[in-house]
């Protein structure tokens, strides 16, 4: 009885595993997309805001509201249900974008304050959402398969890599036509809140229909997780709770166990984001490529971001060792001076080289952490761990926004 029950588990374990895989792809595509959006257009708001920082300002208020709701969820993460918070997540950034759109066209691309602080307003809306969307999804996949969660942010990667690219297309479409700038921005910010609601469709209707996905959500309820409940519902599966274990785990000793997944994480993502995007926007100098130039820089960031989600996939090259990966964190901390430099003394290339790496460096080690951490525990303990990764994966990238503004000491535009 025993061994059929098994294998009924093993046939849901393999069946819709491929579609699950391009679902949590898609699905990390969404999560970043509109907030992508934003760092990608800074080229039209520098021209509305100049002396506003945008790049900065932008990004110092997104985070406040992305840390602050996130460590709020991540605390009482057990008794969220988590297909009303990724959904509530999707449609705040859906909604967010188009509103973007509106804010511009009521005020006919003119800059100004008011302006301004409308579109900080949304800035803080896309925060909200990204906590909701980025603890909620990864919480859910941290009991799945660790090819979900590779694959998820592999999309969120990805959604740098589109919006770079298509950045790129709608600004040298619109170019040398009269306002290009701004009708290439607005052509931009449409599509990407296109994708927004693609992924509401994706994880209303599909992502917990298949067999996979139903078969690792009812074995987490079966440990005694809630978190699940409306998800099953939707995809039509009688929940039959299990007794809450009384051994679980508490948030503090998930935590203390995986302090230096949690500590590394931070590291990766202040190091990342006090260069990026600010520093690239502000502080490269002028070059050849003109006002395209931190585009470009943009462009390859992301772009290597994206193809180093899969490089763990190589088994020789996904860094398994808890020590070995914070060496590996720690040592990106040489990209500082070397940023500096090139900065100061080298050209173009060799910081398109460094940007590259940075990239290169930050997609990797982030899936990494997150593929080994998840393991050895049972369903809602995973989830209450991915949670709070998640949390400190904020934090890294508040942090970073924040000491991002060192670079401005000295400089006589500040």
């Amino acid at each position: 009885m025993t061994s059929t029950a098994d294998e009924t588990g093993d046939v849901f374990r393999h069946e819709g595993r491929n579609a699950a895989i391009v679902v949590c792809w898609f699905l990390g595509l969404g999560s970043l997309v509109a907030w992508n959006s934003m760092l990608t257009i800074g080229d039209y708001y520098y021209s509305l805001f100049p002396n506003y920082h945008p790049s900065r300002v932008l990004t110092l208020v997104y985070q406040p509201f992305a840390v602050g709701t996130m460590i709020l969820l991540a605390y009482n993460e057990a008794k969220i249900d988590t297909r009303k918070r990724n959904l509530i997540g999707y449609t705040l950034f859906f909604t967010s974008t188009m509103l973007l759109i509106v804010v511009d066209l009521v005020t006919s691309g003119k800059g100004g304050l008011g302006p301004y602080l409308g579109i900080c307003v949304l800035v803080g809306a896309f925060g909200l959402a990204d906590a909701l969307v980025q603890g909620g999804m990864v919480g859910d996949m941290a009991f799945m398969l660790p090819e979900f969660m590779q694959s998820f942010f592999a999309g969120l990667a990805a959604s740098g890599v589109l919006t770079s690219g298509l950045r790129l297309v709608t600004r040298a479409a619109f170019d040398k036509t009269n306002h290009g700038l701004r009708k290439g921005t607005l052509l931009f910010l449409a599509i990407s809140a296109s994708f927004e609601f693609i992924c509401i469709l994706l994880y209303a209707f599909i992502f917990p229909k298949l067999p996979i996905v139903k078969h690792f959500r009812s074995k987490a309820a079966s440990q005694g997780s809630k978190t699940v409940k409306s998800d099953l519902a939707a995809a039509g599966v009688e929940t039959q709770e299990g007794q809450v274990d009384e051994v679980r785990k508490t948030n503090k000793q998930l935590l203390v166990e995986n302090l230096d997944y949690a500590i590394g994480l931070y590291l990766i993502y202040i190091l990342t984001l006090s260069i990026f995007p600010g520093f690239l926007y502000e502080n490269t100098g002028k070059h050849q490529l003109g006002t395209w130039y931190p585009l470009v820089l943009m462009a390859m960031y992301n772009l290597l971001d994206f193809i180093s989600r899969y490089t763990p996939l190589v088994k020789c090259l996904n860094i398994k060792s808890r020590k070995g990966l914070m060496v590996a964190i720690l040592a990106r901390f040489l990209f500082i001076p070397a940023f500096y430099f090139t900065a100061k003394y080298g050209d173009q290339g060799w910081m398109i080289l460094l940007t590259s790496l940075l990239g290169l460096t930050n997609g990797h080690l982030t899936v990494c952490v997150l593929t080994a951490a998840p393991k050895g525990y049972k369903g809602p303990e995973q989830n209450a761990l991915g949670n709070i990764l998640v949390v400190f994966l904020l934090g890294g990238i508040f942090s970073g926004v924040s000491a991002d503004w060192l670079w401005l000491i000295g400089n006589s535009s500040f």
